[in-house]
């Protein structure tokens, strides 16, 4: 008996480490030393800072994964992993330094992995941080045939001065929502219920809600859209003082449960109904599923990725800059004293 024979193949592994070695090359940037291969990832802290804060945060994908594996479609989730990440991290103002990956699957397939890894690699490429290292466990008898998981781990760095904590937030502030994607990564466990009660087929276009229009993508296609990352243009509008007091990412909990996590202490936000567009498939899958609006809102982002609170007198300003960076952006509500609450949603 062997390892191989045990279900582990090591040969597989080396196989899989050379292939993905360019996609890890091509995320560098200045701070990282060494090379792929060692036990820990190194980099070196960037100069320039008077207080420097690490920021760190760890994330996953979730049942998306399932869609992936049902379509053997492997090169979008990675973008997934990174953007959960790095748009937490970046909440606090911080720029994201270098990223880790863990993956792990029943048997090693290397060309599938690796398309994940190239995923992984364009995420990294989009933030501006780089792919340190990673690991993979081959766990045969812990996944099915063809599974994988997958988590993330990023650190990031901002001037403490310049920490986003809840204390920037005033009452008055104005709310400006930025568009999702679709579902990014959240809400999928009942997504694919609705699909699997109604046997439906992913691999058909579906029919807008609103219209008899067919919407021109198949279902299985408008789900695994990558997650939106928003570090680049929310760290220039960061640098170009724009009066950004907040961010919120929007994931599990959608805007009920995240947006008030950037407010501070005794702030609410009053929603604006109707004031941005909701993307035809939350629609479709609040029909299909007899999904109530509230119970929407509470799983999925409804087409709100990131919010960002400004000051009043920034509205219009901020409005201009995420339109000519190509983000849709709306002005979503505004800043009122309460609890910690949004309101209006319903």
């Amino acid at each position: 008996m062997d390892y191989r024979q045990a279900g582990v193949d090591i040969q597989a592994g080396r196989t899989f480490v050379d292939k993905i070695r360019g996609y890890v090359g091509a995320t560098k940037r200045p701070g990282v030393l060494g090379e792929l291969g060692g036990f820990g990832g190194l980099f070196e802290l960037p100069t320039g800072y008077r207080q420097p804060v690490l920021v760190s945060g760890t994330d996953g994908v979730g049942t998306k994964l399932k869609i992936a594996q049902t379509f053997d479609r492997h090169d979008t989730v990675g973008i997934d992993l990174v953007a959960m990440c790095v748009n937490d991290v970046l909440t606090s103002g911080a720029e994201p330094l270098f990223f880790l990956d863990y993956l792990a699957t029943s048997k090693l397939e290397p060309n599938q992995l690796a398309e994940v890894v190239k995923g992984i690699s364009e995420g990294c490429q989009i933030a501006g941080c780089a792919l340190l290292g990673g690991e993979t466990a081959e766990m045969p008898g812990f996944y099915s045939s063809g599974e994988y998981d997958l988590a993330g781990f990023c650190v990031g760095i901002v001037e403490k001065e310049l920490l986003l904590d809840g204390s920037q937030v005033k009452i008055g502030d104005a709310a400006i929502g930025l568009a999702s994607s679709g579902l990014h990564s959240n809400g999928f466990s009942l997504a694919r219920r609705i699909i699997s009660d109604l046997d439906l087929d992913w691999r058909k276009p579906i029919q807008s809600v609103s219209s008899s229009e067919t919407i021109d993508r198949t279902l299985g296609e408008i789900l695994l859209t990558p997650t939106t990352i928003y570090v680049k243009p929310i760290l220039e509008a960061l640098r170009s003082k724009l009066g950004i007091h907040g961010l919120a990412h929007i994931t599990g909990g959608g805007l009920p449960e995240n947006l008030p996590r950037c407010l501070g202490e005794g702030k609410s936000v009053e929603i604006l109904a109707q004031s941005w567009q909701v993307p035809p498939i939350f629609d479709w899958l609040a029909q299909q599923g007899s999904v109530d609006r509230l119970e929407m809102f509470n799983t999925f982002n409804m087409g709100i990725g990131m919010a960002v609170v400004v000051a009043a007198n920034q509205l219009e300003p901020a409005l201009e800059y995420f339109h000519a960076k190509k983000i849709p952006a709306s002005h979503i509500g505004w800043v009122i004293a309460g609890q910690n609450t949004v309101e209006g949603l319903v």
